[in-house]
């Protein structure tokens, strides 16, 4: 009895500050957002995938399949969690953000963590720390969109809602797609690297990316509250310089890479 009151006690003192722990983790991901841009536009690259190195930090690692989906499920669980524990006074909006956000989540953790093929170990410290961010971000989008955003009458009539919502849904097309092409460019039993053909990865290098990115600020355009605009400025500055780094690794290894394809805007970047 006595643990369970603790536990109760402790759940109790947590909801108490819900909304400024929110409040607080969203404004730490835009300046952790500006910190990592700088960082990886200053030439470092994050240590895993192609650009994982032998160090002391990387002894110790977990196979790509079980780290993508011990570290994506959170962003599906926590919200789930939100959505069904508060379903019934839940305004439609509200229904609507959250789907897309644990749509997206279900399909990272439970789908495209089944389908990868191979792939190098993510270093456990890589893994820790996109753990920690998947369920701080499923936090803050789940407690918001469940206990906090409160949405118009019109905004399901406001083109910012159908302009997010076509971009959430092609972006999410794009990424789908190109991951799919990535994960069949080796045939059985072949290694390496292979130049990705096909989708827009004939315009960019990092088509998966782009997806990404389009996806969540379709998403944020979509919500239009704090916690959605802080991911997406999170995505933006994460994965858009890697896909720069992406982009002239291919240059560097690849001496017919095609001259015209850029790094993650077609045509321009």
């Amino acid at each position: 009895m006595w643990l369970l009151s603790t536990v109760v006690s402790m759940l109790e003192n947590f909801l108490l500050y819900e909304e400024q722990l929110v409040l607080f983790i969203s404004y730490s991901m835009i300046v952790c957002a500006v910190v990592t841009f700088l960082w990886l536009t200053g030439g470092a690259k994050a240590a895993y995938g192609r650009y994982h190195h032998e160090s002391v930090l990387t002894e110790f690692s977990i196979p790509a399949r079980l780290a993508w989906v011990l570290q994506e499920i959170p962003s599906f669980l926590i919200p789930l969690v939100y959505l069904i524990t508060s379903f019934a006074s839940l305004p439609s909006p509200n229904i609507v953000v959250l789907s897309l956000f644990i749509a997206h989540y279900a399909q990272r953790s439970l789908i495209y963590s089944v389908l990868i093929k191979g792939g190098k170990a993510t270093p456990l410290h890589i893994f820790l720390m996109a753990a920690m961010f998947c369920t701080g971000n499923g936090f803050i989008q789940g407690a918001w969109h469940a206990h906090y955003a409160t949405f118009n009458d019109k905004w399901f009539y406001d083109p910012l809602t159908w302009t997010g919502l076509t971009l959430f849904a092609l972006g999410a097309f794009v990424n789908v797609q190109s991951d799919s092409i990535l994960r069949n460019l080796r045939r059985p039993g072949e290694r390496g690297y292979k130049i990705p053909r096909g989708g827009l990865f004939e315009y960019v290098s990092g088509a998966n990316y782009l997806g990404e990115c389009v996806e969540w600020i379709g998403y944020a355009l979509c919500a239009r509250t704090l916690p959605s605009f802080a991911f997406a400025i999170f995505t933006l500055c994460n994965i858009g310089p890697r896909a720069v780094h992406h982009h002239r690794w291919y240059i560097e290894k690849f001496e017919d890479y095609p001259k015209t394809r850029k790094a993650i805007i077609p045509f321009i970047l």
